[in-house]
């Protein structure tokens, strides 16, 4: 049987529920749905796709950086948008921050309604560095 370790990271929003911020196990980091709350304050952060999305990757790329890995190492994403009218937008937003020499696996869907009523969730898998 595989050991896995929680991570947790003061640089990610606090988990709302009973998971972990994100599980490493087996030379990967699954990260739970990341949503566009101030890390220290929980606050959401931003009304509109580019502000929500940023901060979402903004404390992505902290949670997995404690977890030992990074932005590069994403192999796969799923992202979720309250709206798909955002897609471009979000496409935006996402560009800026996949550094890798590849681009992750992605899927990308509508949803109706998001924790918070925000406008976008994200959640990644990658390799730890």
């Amino acid at each position: 049987m595989a050991a896995f370790k929680a991570v947790t990271s003061s640089k990610a929003p606090a988990a709302i529920g009973p998971y972990s911020q994100a599980i490493v196990v087996n030379g990967m980091v699954y990260t739970s749905g990341v949503i566009p709350a101030d890390p220290a304050t929980g606050d959401i952060v931003g009304e509109d796709i580019t502000a929500q999305a940023t901060r979402v990757f903004e404390s992505m790329k902290g949670l997995l950086e404690d977890a030992g890995s990074g932005m590069d190492m994403i192999v796969k994403t799923s992202c979720f948008l309250q709206d798909l009218n955002d897609f471009a937008t979000f496409n935006e937003i996402y560009a800026s921050f996949m550094t890798g020499e590849t681009t992750p696996a992605r899927s990308t869907v509508q949803v109706a309604k998001l924790p918070k009523a925000v406008l976008v969730e994200v959640e990644a898998v990658a390799l730890l560095k």
